[in-house]
């Protein structure tokens, strides 16, 4: 029986639950955007569940396709891997402040394990001013009657990322609506040659604080040219002037290449991820 002070948050708690993300702009990023676009009732892909007192919750875990806590300390860790422990795994992931992640990982294996890989260093980084190197003049915003020619581009960044295809059961037909959407909101870049996507990412994450990036991906054979830095150089000038005060991403430790370039865009580090992999 769970003990500890954890509910099922519902539409009454926004309010409270909008205050808590707030003290979290970056790290709360992907939760935030979720509470926002489709609330806390019937209409939320996902559950979140709040641990604490029941007027200010002090943390939250959403639960769904991927399950992510927020603000959690060693005592709602624990609540939290009890609540979860209890159920059948069925997200795909557990990402979030490192400290927080593992922790839940640390006693939830026994229960959901085993997991297919631990990325336990994630440096979150953001930056807030346009970057000093030259942007690409020639990535722009996918157009809707390109998602055909970006969509497998996409796959190949996933498989080469998570390591699984994302076409999964379904043939990649949610996959490709989750691109198709991403294309329609204005938030997916590319550089398109002869054809060929050679560069994209796209803004996966937006909220009033910032838009966080993922999906950064250069076509294997124009690797080394500069590409990846002169490319997202375009996606956060954009970014920073329509969409959010800032841009934010996390990126695994040993992706030597990518943090330099993040580097030199003017990012800094403003806490860490880690990702578990199912």
């Amino acid at each position: 029986m769970l003990t500890l002070p954890v509910r099922q948050l519902a539409e009454a708690d926004r309010a409270a639950v909008e205050r808590l993300l707030a003290a979290y702009p970056i790290a709360a990023a992907q939760v935030a955007e979720r509470v926002a676009t489709r609330g806390l009732g019937w209409r939320a892909d996902g559950r979140l569940y709040g641990y604490g007192n029941r007027r200010h919750p002090e943390a939250v875990l959403w639960s769904g396709g991927q399950v992510s806590p927020v603000g959690a300390d060693a005592a709602a860790i624990a609540a939290f891997a009890e609540l979860a422990s209890g159920q059948p795994r069925v997200c795909a992931s557990l990402v979030g402040e490192s400290e927080a992640v593992l922790g839940m990982w640390d006693l939830l294996r026994p229960a959901w394990g085993p997991e297919r890989t631990v990325r336990a260093h994630q440096p979150l980084l953001v930056v807030e001013t346009p970057p000093a190197v030259a942007a690409d003049p020639l990535v722009r915003q996918v157009r809707p009657d390109e998602v055909d020619l970006v969509f497998p581009a996409s796959v190949a960044m996933y498989t080469e990322e998570v390591g699984v295809s994302p076409l999964g059961d379904d043939g990649g037909r949610g996959y490709r609506g989750r691109v198709a959407e991403l294309v329609k909101a204005g938030r997916s870049y590319a550089r398109i040659v002869d054809g060929t996507v050679v560069f994209k990412a796209e803004l996966a994450v937006v909220t009033r604080h910032t838009a966080q990036v993922q999906g950064v991906w250069v076509e294997p054979s124009w690797r080394g040219r500069g590409f990846a830095i002169a490319g997202m150089a375009a996606v956060v000038r954009d970014a920073l002037r329509r969409v959010a005060p800032s841009v934010s991403l996390y990126v695994n430790d040993f992706n030597t290449p990518a943090r330099r370039v993040y580097q030199r865009l003017g990012f800094r580090q403003v806490g860490s991820f880690a990702t578990v992999l199912f």
